[in-house]
């Protein structure tokens, strides 16, 4: 009898063990079902998110922003800073990444490029497979610099224009310039900020190398010297060079007999301090070419150089600071539906970066033959690139955009080839004679596809 209740009770408990099992078993579907239910409706919310942060009409884009998203999640963070160290650098070259504009927030424009650190820029090229199967492309790209959008002109000025200010003082050449696509910030970097259509050019490259200018004037060590600094600006438009401080006066290049390259008339300010400056900025900016482009109702079409002269006693020259703001490119593509106006200008900028990389190129091979005849502009900037203490600085400017990702992989090429070309490359082989004005198939590419 025991026996049986024993045997009766093991029964229930085992039925009721099953039936526990059982039990445990649909809690844990229900639960999966929920989790899964769950991850299903974030999925879609964040679906919806995507679609919503692209243009109307482009939805297919949600994919590739997802894909950029998926990307930067995996990447370790460490933009430069004001604290970094500043290396030398005879030839530097630096890529500045400018925020997303009000028109390409307007119509949701994405975000295509990355750059995580200080010398990393990264750019997501949508592309698309025969299956029609979306893929990135994720080229990368090492400057010595690299500056997001979140850097301001102060951070850009310390690392680029600020090293080279030293140079002038120890009786040598220093030449910054800006280059990129027309819109992708060049003015804005060298000019200063824009507040609707007036410019503050106190925060610009060229008012903060005056600013140091005068400061390294007024120290210790050059206060005795009795230095002073004049001021020149002029513009080089459709290869002719006019002077932005007298009236846009037509000026005249000429090679002396000592093969030196004057510009005949161009006015030299003398100032005194940094208001003096912002003044004759202000006054060039005022009456600078500009013109309609694809890319901008009021892109610079004139290259604008602003140099900063020092002087000894005798007003003999002792060194000189050429700053320059290139004029605004784009490509053959977007200028064939224009007017003949504006695809010559767009020939002439095309001429006159092939040289300016030529005659940088020269500077890296020391000795090399300088091809500075091939466009007024480094006709101008000869003696620039001559003479052991030359140095340059190239800030590229590049916009963030999905639709500027062709003109953006350009100007990071150029740079590319700037950089490969420069002092710092232990490889480069000296050749004679116009040689070093014979462009690869590889910079006509670039150029073309720039302008």
């Amino acid at each position: 009898m025991a026996q049986e209740k024993q045997n009766k009770s093991a029964v229930i408990e085992a039925n009721s063990r099953r039936r526990s099992n059982v039990v445990k078993e649909v809690d844990k579907i229900k639960k999966q079902r929920e989790e899964r239910r769950a991850r299903q409706a974030e999925q879609k919310a964040e679906k919806i998110e995507l679609m919503n942060a692209v243009e109307p009409g482009s939805q297919n884009q949600w994919e590739f922003l997802s894909m950029i998203r998926e990307y930067r999640a995996q990447l370790e963070y460490k933009p430069i800073t004001m604290n970094d160290s500043v290396d030398f650098h005879q030839i530097c070259v630096a890529v500045r990444k400018r925020p997303l504009n009000k028109k390409e927030a307007q119509r949701k424009d994405i975000d295509v490029v990355t750059i995580p650190n200080k010398d990393l820029i990264i750019v997501h090229e949508p592309k698309q497979k025969v299956d029609l199967t979306r893929y990135l492309e994720n080229q990368m790209f090492r400057f010595d610099y690299a500056f997001d959008e979140s850097a301001d002109n102060e951070l850009v000025y310390k690392y680029t224009a600020k090293p080279l200010v030293q140079t002038i003082f120890d009786g040598g050449m220093a030449t910054c310039f800006a280059y990129g696509q027309t819109g992708s910030g060049k003015t804005h970097t060298m000019g200063g900020d824009f507040h609707g259509k007036s410019q503050d050019s106190a925060k610009g490259i060229y008012a903060l190398a005056a600013r140091d200018v005068f400061k390294l004037l007024r120290s210790s060590k050059y206060k005795s010297e009795d230095q002073t600094v004049f001021a020149s600006f002029f513009e080089i438009y459709s290869g002719k060079v006019f002077d932005l401080l007298n009236g846009k006066a037509k000026l005249r290049v000429l090679e002396d007999a000592k093969q030196q390259v004057q510009v005949v008339g161009l006015i030299e300010r003398r100032v005194d301090s940094v208001e003096d400056v912002l003044k004759l900025i202000q006054m060039g900016n005022n009456i600078r070419t500009s013109g309609v482009t694809s890319a901008n109702n009021h892109s610079s079409r004139s290259h604008a150089v602003f140099q900063l002269i020092l002087k000894r006693q005798t007003g003999k020259m002792k060194g000189k600071f050429s700053l320059i703001d290139l004029a605004g490119n784009e490509r053959g593509a977007d200028t064939s539906s224009a007017n003949r106006q504006t695809r010559m200008e767009g020939a002439e900028i095309n001429k006159s970066l092939l040289a300016l990389k030529e005659c940088i190129r020269a500077l890296g091979r020391k000795g090399a033959h300088l091809p500075f005849r091939a466009s007024k502009l480094t006709q101008v900037l000869r003696d620039s690139f001559i003479g052991e203490n030359s140095r340059t600085c190239m800030i590229a400017m590049i916009s963030p955009g999905v639709l500027s990702c062709e003109h953006s992989l350009n100007t990071l090429r150029y740079a590319d080839r700037v950089k490969e070309l420069g002092a710092d490359n232990p490889d480069l082989k000296t050749s004679d004679g116009d040689e070093d004005m014979s462009a690869s198939g590889d910079d006509l590419a670039i150029l073309h596809n720039s302008n």
